[in-house]
């Protein structure tokens, strides 16, 4: 069963259809092969169940927050703005890359929106500074990663709403190993930098008033995120009203910045609906795949698969995360996320570990799938945005931040207060 599952998965995936598509042929091929009554008879409820959760009406209302920040021209200015604080370092404008990465993940809640705004923004000054052409573009993808994993953050959205999980906890739990994460990849960068002096390009000079002038541009992205999380953590607003209010911050910002036109406003629609569609339509298909799953059994296997493997708890959890890592190479990550969290989640807090902590940890995962070749949806971003060259110049550079993040991986598993010291104190 388990065989079947996953030829039918990969074959579909290798004839390059939609990954909303692969899911729920997989689920209807699985329904047919296996199920006494067909699970396609159901499908329209199970679709209904599946949009039928307020806290999903969330995922359109930062998709559009995030659109209309990233058109109106935030991005840009906080990347100036950072520069001018960070050249001094190995690396110069690398840890800028990083740093306005983390700054714009407090606002967007998506990885490829971020590592797509950073590397429009960034890219030019390659070769404008003789910056290591690969390492530099690493930066970008690997940064990019922080959209998932620093609140707001669309995909613990999901998580929670898939595991009925908090998300107001989960949101706590991502701040410490995002900023955490953040900081170790401008390590990562400083020792690269320290050991190849080449690769940090020439140094730019930056004077104390263009630093000063900068400040008031790093202004709207806390304003959002005190604005988002804060709501949420003094009881004012639930998530989805947490996210309304950003949309309505967006927008204040946006006209402040007098960038609040139709011609924004109706890119920023229209970006909203494109990405919200996909979303939603991988989301629908994975529900409709794990109902299928629970009809035939192949849950209860997988459970009694690890159950029978007696290695205690350590031990299945790194199963659990080799099989991540290695489904990581050839599942998009949202579809890996929803596809899998169902099944996984039961099984490790019946281990007896936290289920905010595992969530934090299944985000590091998919964040360590999305700069994996040869389907790392980072890496294909970057590239687009770049242009030119080719596609390996990205995977190669993103190497030693990928090891980065296998040790943030290592360490969030060591020291799990890492991610619940925030939520454990918040109680």
């Amino acid at each position: 069963m388990i065989a079947v599952t996953l030829v039918s998965l990969f074959g579909l995936l290798l004839l390059s259809l939609p990954v909303a598509a692969v899911l729920g042929l997989t689920g209807v091929i699985l329904s047919e092969i296996y199920s006494f009554i067909p699970a396609t008879r159901g499908i329209a409820t199970i679709g209904w169940q599946a949009m039928n959760d307020a806290v999903l009406v969330a995922v359109p209302l930062f998709v559009l927050m995030g659109e209309i920040l990233l058109r109106s021209g935030v991005a840009a200015r906080m990347y100036a703005a950072l520069s001018g604080w960070l050249v001094w370092l190995p690396g110069g404008l690398m840890h800028a890359n990083i740093a306005t990465s983390t700054l714009f993940a407090a606002t967007s809640g998506s990885s490829v929106a971020t590592a797509a705004t950073v590397g429009t923004t960034a890219i030019p000054e390659i070769r404008r500074h003789g910056y290591h052409e690969r390492l530099f573009l690493g930066s970008i993808a690997a940064s990019g990663t922080l959209g998932i994993l620093i609140p707001p953050s669309i995909n613990l959205i999901l998580y929670g709403a898939m595991t009925n999980t908090s998300i107001p906890g989960l949101y706590l739990a991502g701040i410490i190993p995002g900023l955490g994460l953040a900081v170790m990849f401008s390590v990562t960068v400083w020792l690269a930098c320290r050991l190849r002096p080449d690769w940090g390009g020439r140094r730019i000079e930056a004077g104390w008033d263009a630093r000063l002038r900068g400040l008031p541009h790093l202004i709207p992205p806390l304003f959002i995120f005190l604005l988002v999380v804060g709501s949420i953590y003094a009881g004012w607003a639930t998530p989805t009203e947490a996210a309304a209010l950003g949309v309505l911050g967006s927008l204040a910002i946006a006209a402040l910045g007098r960038s609040l036109t139709r011609t924004m406003l109706h890119a920023a629609f229209a970006g909203t609906i494109r990405t919200t569609g996909m979303l939603l339509a991988i989301t629908t298909a994975a529900y409709f795949l794990n109902f299928v799953f629970g009809n035939i059994g192949l849950t209860r296997n997988v459970t009694s698969f690890f159950n029978d493997l007696n290695l205690g708890p350590l031990g299945t959890l790194m199963v659990i995360i080799l099989f991540y890592l290695v489904l990581g190479l050839f599942m998009e990550t949202l579809s890996l996320m929803v596809a899998t969290v169902p099944i996984f989640t039961p099984i490790v807090t019946g281990l007896g570990y936290d289920p905010v902590w595992f969530g934090i940890l299944v985000i590091l995962l998919i964040e360590t799938a999305m700069i994996t070749p040869p389907v790392g949806v980072n890496l294909f971003v970057v590239q687009g945005v770049r242009g030119r060259g080719s596609l390996s110049d990205v995977a190669r550079g993103v190497l030693p931040f990928l090891g980065t993040l296998l040790l943030a991986i290592v360490l969030i598993v060591i020291f799990p207060q890492i991610a619940l010291v925030l939520p454990n104190w918040m109680k």
